[in-house]
This record gives structure tokens, C-alpha cells and sequence, in this order.
């Protein structure tokens, strides 16, 4: 699977802001993606050094809109650990709004 494949998008939540400020960035990735492919995907993309990978499945919810009843969808999630020092340049601009 190719890096832009795996990594779907940044997730933008107060809860990932607050991590990246600690070195730890979460995205959206593929589902059948694993820490090895996230890391280097990571790594490829952004040219840092990943310390850690950290998945979670999310499951899907219930909603309504009047009568009609559906679920969203289930997705994947990764809080990827750079080395001290190191930064992703996509949330750059939105740490500092903190």
C-alpha cells in the first residue's frame, strides 16, 4: 500500500492539538493499515522519526435525522510519537491558537 494511501487525514480535535504540543500527532488511516505501514508512511511523507505508533478502531455511532435512522461510519486512528525536537508542519499553524 503507498504512503498517501495509508494516511488518510490529520484528525483536527482540542484533544489532538494538546498532543501535538507533547510531540504526538494523530490521523485518520487506513483500515487495514498496521503500525509498520503507519510508521513509515509517517516517516516518508513527513521526514521525521516516529518513536511510537498507537491505534484505536472507532466504532460507529446511531444517528437520526426525523424517521430515518442510520449509523456513521467506523474508521481507524493513529497517535503517532515524532522524536523530541522534531515537528509535523501540518499543524504547525494550529498549535499556536492554544
Amino acid at each position: 500500500m503507498d504512503a498517501s494511501q495509508v494516511i488518510i487525514r490529520p484528525v483536527v480535535s482540542e484533544k489532538s492539538y494538546v498532543l501535538a504540543t507533547a510531540g504526538k500527532y494523530t490521523f485518520r488511516v487506513h483500515d487495514n493499515s498496521n503500525k509498520t505501514q503507519i510508521k513509515l508512511a509517517i516517516e516518508q511523507l513527513f521526514g521525521v522519526d516516529v518513536i511510537e505508533v498507537r491505534t484505536a478502531t472507532v466504532p460507529s455511532k446511531p444517528k437520526r435525522r426525523g424517521y430515518t435512522a442510520g449509523r456513521t461510519r467506523g474508521w481507524k486512528k493513529a497517535v503517532v510519537q515524532v522524536q523530541p525536537g522534531q515537528t509535523i508542519p501540518i499543524f504547525q499553524g494550529l498549535e499556536a491558537d492554544l
